[in-house]
């Protein structure tokens, strides 16, 4: 398989991840779980900040952000509308790259002012891999609270994408 169609699977995949934990996490009681709540959107805030960073070192463009995280806590609805767009440019990115691209060299900063390089293949796949990671902490809090996290796994997600519709 080529690595596009598996970049643009994984960037599938973690659109409705995502589309699926923002869902749930609006059902949460702000009132009875305030702090874990807030927890959980600051975890998801440092995934987005993390996503916007990667995507303007893959288009060599200046960030601007100095942290791996803002310093305010967005609104949920707020937050998730931008990370949709986020995740709609991620894949219309990939859909506008030729295959041969992912192997690009790309030199970037760090946040903390160091030198980066990596391929831009490496980059995307760093992109998935980190929300990933993440969006299981926030599974955790849940869990903690009582409510049930979504079954974000790629398995779930491709089945769901093949099943016919009812």
């Amino acid at each position: 398989m080529q690595t596009k169609k598996l970049l643009l699977t994984l960037f599938e995949y973690k659109a409705w991840a995502n589309q699926e934990l923002f869902h749930l996490m609006g059902t949460v009681s702000a009132d009875t779980h305030a702090r874990e709540l807030h927890d959980a959107i600051r975890i998801l805030n440092h995934i987005h900040v993390v996503d916007q960073i990667f995507a303007a070192n893959m288009q060599s463009q200046a960030h601007g952000f100095t942290a791996l995280n803002t310093p305010d806590t967005p609104a949920l609805d707020s937050l998730h509308q931008r990370v949709a767009k986020t995740d709609q440019w991620f894949l219309d990115y990939l859909d506008q790259q030729p295959d041969t691209s992912f192997g690009d060299e790309i030199h970037f900063t760090f946040v903390d002012g160091k030198p980066g390089s990596m391929s831009r293949g490496e980059m995307l796949l760093h992109v998935a891999t980190h929300g990933n990671y993440h969006r299981g902490a926030v599974g955790r809090i849940l869990f903690q609270i009582g409510v049930q996290p979504p079954r974000d796994t790629l398995t779930v997600h491709l089945h769901q994408a093949t099943k016919p519709a009812t």
